[in-house]
């Protein structure tokens, strides 16, 4: 019988660690805590967990610090009074899963756990085909398909597509989508993106004034969107 998954959480915060435990626990989750950075990376490496939840306000560390180090080792999720969306935009260039501003929904947060997880455990940085709703994405053969029927995407169309499609459900920068597919040279030309999301929505979602498949997270950057599972 396969182990429970385990989360580890880093948190300062006395209460906000018992309510993600409760939370967890509840969905069947086994958990370690950490009330600092140093705790935090031994632990890391003692308790191998599955993903962290990880508060950036840590009174030792700035936790946007300890992103590049947990990445390879679990899967990162961000929980963080830090609204700010620069501060958001660093956490996911640094390779965050995802990014939950305090105060959460908890069964949000279980729902963002199960598709770091899932992404996680399935290897998601390297799929080849994805099939969303009627869309289809196979990156292999570069091709696209809408309820059957090829759809003829510009080049600059297939690529923030296929840098979407790559990391499905996890939030990918203005600046990311910009340095890949346009260079660096053009990291703050934000309106290119949005002139290339807006024609992929008007050929991939069944209502692009009402975008279901390519989601906006304000100020930051773009989401492919996978209905979370149960």
């Amino acid at each position: 019988m396969p182990r429970p998954t385990k989360i580890l959480i880093v948190e300062d915060d006395t209460h906000i660690r018992r309510l993600l435990r409760a939370a967890l626990q509840r969905a069947g989750h086994g958990v370690v805590e950490a009330a600092t950075a140093r705790e935090g990376l031994s632990l890391l490496d003692i308790e191998k967990p599955d993903a962290v939840l990880l508060d950036l306000g840590l009174p030792d560390r700035d936790g946007l610090e300890l992103i590049q180090l947990i990445r390879p080792k679990a899967a990162v999720l961000v929980v963080s009074a830090r609204e700010d969306t620069a501060e958001k935009v660093a956490a996911l260039d640094l390779g965050a899963d995802d990014y939950l501003t305090k105060p959460f929904d908890t069964e949000e947060l279980l729902a963002r756990v199960r598709t770091a997880l899932r992404h996680r455990l399935s290897g998601q940085g390297e799929r080849e085909r994805l099939v969303v709703g009627d869309i289809e994405i196979d990156l292999a053969h570069r091709r696209i398909r809408r309820a059957g029927e090829d759809v003829h995407l510009s080049p600059r169309e297939y690529d923030v597509l296929a840098e979407l499609a790559q990391r499905p459900d996890r939030v990918i920068s203005h600046a990311h989508l910009l340095r890949t597919v346009w260079g660096p040279a053009h990291e703050t030309d934000v309106d290119y993106v949005r002139i290339v999301v807006r024609n992929l929505r008007q050929k991939l979602e069944r209502d692009p004034a009402r975008p279901a498949l390519i989601v906006n997270e304000p100020g930051v950057g773009y989401r492919l969107y996978i209905e979370p599972k149960a």
